[in-house]
């Protein structure tokens, strides 16, 4: 009885460590990697300090001092779990010139104007012609959803781009990004550590898509969505509204859940779409098939023949500057009938 007390006691803890130690551990370990300031040697050793209290908690039932080191080890977690609620993104720093304005929206009536909306002229990724515009656009005269899908990290990753055209073959393009400091640098890793605010850019199209495509040579694809009017002008109303927020009140970007998809997905919802929940969602690399299977897109054709006529970089590349970039990057992309 004592041995079978034993061994259900040795299972129970291995769950423990498996399941909530472990995790926890190596959460709270990167956390203090990544967010406790001060120079690396602070940070190494505040990191290595709880690695090693996590790794003699899980150790514990070996030495016999299993309560003691779970308590040590909860009251470590207490303290981080404490500090970690004090951290609040910057309101202002010195941000990479790209993602340096939150863009606003005000509605009067129809017309939605448009400030701080992206107009860069891109030469390399390093090399550009800064522009900042104020737009307007009359939502009356809004026919079409795109969406973008920017390849830079292999077919499981993409860049999520949401574009509204209008019926004077205008569109105003939307991008989820990280709001980085001049000078640094993306990590998917570091960025799931409150490392970075979260901003959205209103673009035009010949910047935000023609940087992806032109210059940063990505495998660019574009999607016709089947969204009625009605439906776009919610959405864009949402990103208006959401944009309007952060420029009051920042907030952290998240690799996983508050990303360029995570985010879309967000507003499309709240501006009372249906997007059922999907793996793909996550990995959206795999959205095009997401969108074929819910009939989002033009389904009268085989998904590779879509995913095949959708690719647009070749197009862009042959438009580059020219002042029909939009219509010409369109050519040949199957648009859906609408139900």
């Amino acid at each position: 009885m004592a041995s079978k007390r034993r061994i259900g006691a040795a299972i129970g803890w291995g769950l423990l460590a498996l399941l909530i130690l472990f995790p926890i551990g190596l959460w709270a370990t990167l956390a203090l990697w990544f967010r406790i300031p001060g120079p690396e040697w602070v940070r190494a050793f505040a990191a290595g300090a709880f690695g090693l209290l996590a790794l003699a908690t899980i150790a514990a039932p070996l030495f016999g001092r299993r309560l003691r080191m779970l308590g040590c080890f909860a009251l470590a977690f207490a303290a981080i779990v404490v500090w970690w609620g004090t951290i609040q993104p910057k309101a202002t720093a010195n941000w990479a010139t790209d993602v340096s304005r939150q863009a606003t929206g005000v509605v009067n009536g129809d017309i939605l104007t448009m400030t701080d909306v992206r107009d860069f002229d891109w030469a390399t990724r390093t090399e550009f012609t800064e522009k900042w515009v104020t737009e307007s656009y009359d939502l009356s005269k809004l026919r079409d959803l795109d969406l973008f899908l920017a390849y830079w990290a292999g077919p499981e990753m993409t860049h999520v781009i949401v574009s509204f055209g209008f019926e004077d073959g205008r569109h105003l393009a939307w991008s989820v990004e990280v709001r980085s400091l001049m000078g640094g640098e993306f990590s998917p890793i570091a960025d799931l550590f409150r490392n970075s605010p979260l901003v959205i850019i209103a673009s035009e199209e010949r910047d935000v898509v023609r940087l992806r495509s032109n210059v940063r040579k990505e495998d660019v694809q574009l999607y016709r969505l089947r969204t009625p009017p009605a439906t776009a002008r919610a959405i864009l109303l949402q990103y208006v509204e959401e944009s309007n927020g952060l420029a009051v009140q920042p907030r952290f970007y998240n690799s996983i859940l508050t990303n360029c998809s995570t985010a879309v997905v967000a507003l499309v919802r709240a501006a009372g779409a249906y997007m059922p929940l999907d793996w793909r969602l996550v990995v959206n690399g795999f959205l095009p098939s997401y969108l074929y299977d819910h009939g989002a897109v033009d389904t009268s054709i085989p998904l590779e023949e879509l995913r095949e006529r959708s690719r647009i970089s070749a197009r862009a590349i042959a438009a580059d500057g020219s002042p029909d970039f939009s219509k010409l990057i369109r050519v040949g992309v199957p648009v859906p009938l609408p139900r």
